[in-house]
């Protein structure tokens, strides 16, 4: 094959279908890992759910006494073991993202494969710092400031894959 010929289309779709198959082996990898070092996951997950009630924030835009009632964990800095595995988890597989991408970026997959992955990376690790930075701090106010944040990570994830998707063109 010339270099200035593509690979067969069975054979990119075998390298595709290898790659995707690391990937999924690696989350169910890093599920158990997380689950082998973290004592007692499940009892803390259960906890974490059963924990949760109603909490009055301000309305945006209202009258001074104008609350909404949101759902939050009634205690969060109880909940520390539980955000440190969802932080564990968030980074390794930020990790599997970044081995995802050298792969994809090593068999010259599709460039919406490759935005994707970068997306993916992005969030991910970004996932993890929030974690540490606002659920770790164990308080009603940072627990809603990390879902605000989180919603922000996404936008921001999604902005690097269009730049991607740009930048390849």
């Amino acid at each position: 094959m010339n270099q200035g010929q593509s690979a067969p289309v069975h054979s990119r779709w075998i390298r595709e279908g290898f790659i995707t198959a690391i990937a999924a082996g690696g989350f169910f990898i890093l599920i158990g890992i997380v689950f082998a070092i973290t004592p007692d996951l499940p009892a803390k997950i259960t906890d974490f759910f059963k924990g949760f009630t109603n909490v009055a924030f301000p309305f945006p835009g209202g009258s001074s006494s104008s609350t909404i009632s949101l759902l939050a964990p009634a205690n969060p800095a109880a909940h520390s073991v539980l955000y440190t595995a969802v932080m564990q988890f968030a980074i390794g597989f930020g990790v599997l993202q970044a081995i995802i991408l050298a792969l994809r970026l090593s068999v010259h997959s599709p460039r919406r494969k490759i935005a994707e992955m970068v997306d993916h990376l992005i969030f991910w690790f970004g996932a993890a710092y929030l974690v540490s930075v606002f659920l770790l701090a164990g308080t009603t106010a940072a627990w809603f400031e990390y879902w605000a944040s989180l919603i922000i990570l996404i936008g921001v994830a999604l902005v690097a894959r269009a730049l991607v998707l740009l930048a390849k063109r």
